[in-house]
């Protein structure tokens, strides 16, 4: 069994601390430029975390995760974060545990719901005063009438 520094924990918001044990990490070699060391290092990361599994979540922000991140989340119920765009490993690691929580805080995020709102009657009375105002402009623009 391997063991976790707790601050390896990662803190996607107040409440919400994913254990360093529920993540699981891969390291492969990076494609794209970079010379020799491309084809020495394994620098790209890949970040694991299982949604369904998870012991941190109550089943209302389960569900909300599950419905939202639903395209990016493997058969498994696990959500797959890459990193490689960085030429160390470590730098691409707390990448991928920024882009993480990035992605878990946006899809907890509930929008305030809008409530409709009436116009005020001095709105009222200025936007009708404007548009008679135009009227007459347009009006005016005519051809004057034929005096005989």
């Amino acid at each position: 069994m391997d063991r976790h520094d707790p601050s390896d924990d990662l803190e996607v918001q107040r409440g919400l601390v994913i254990p360093a044990a529920e993540m699981e990490w891969s390291a492969s070699r990076a494609g794209g430029p970079g010379g020799q060391a491309v084809n020495k290092l394994s620098t790209r990361v890949t970040l694991r975390w299982s949604v369904a599994e998870s012991a941190v979540l109550d089943d209302a922000r389960r569900a909300r995760l599950l419905a939202r991140l639903a395209s990016r989340l493997t058969k498994a119920g696990e959500l797959i974060v890459h990193a490689d765009g960085e030429r160390s490993q470590l730098d691409n690691r707390l990448e991928a545990r920024r882009r993480l929580a990035q992605v878990v805080r946006d899809a907890l995020h509930v929008p305030k719901t809008r409530r409709k709102t009436k116009p005020t009657k001095g709105s009222q009375k200025r936007r009708l005063k404007a548009k008679k105002e135009h009227s007459q402009k347009k009006k005016m623009r005519g051809r004057p009438p034929r005096e005989d």
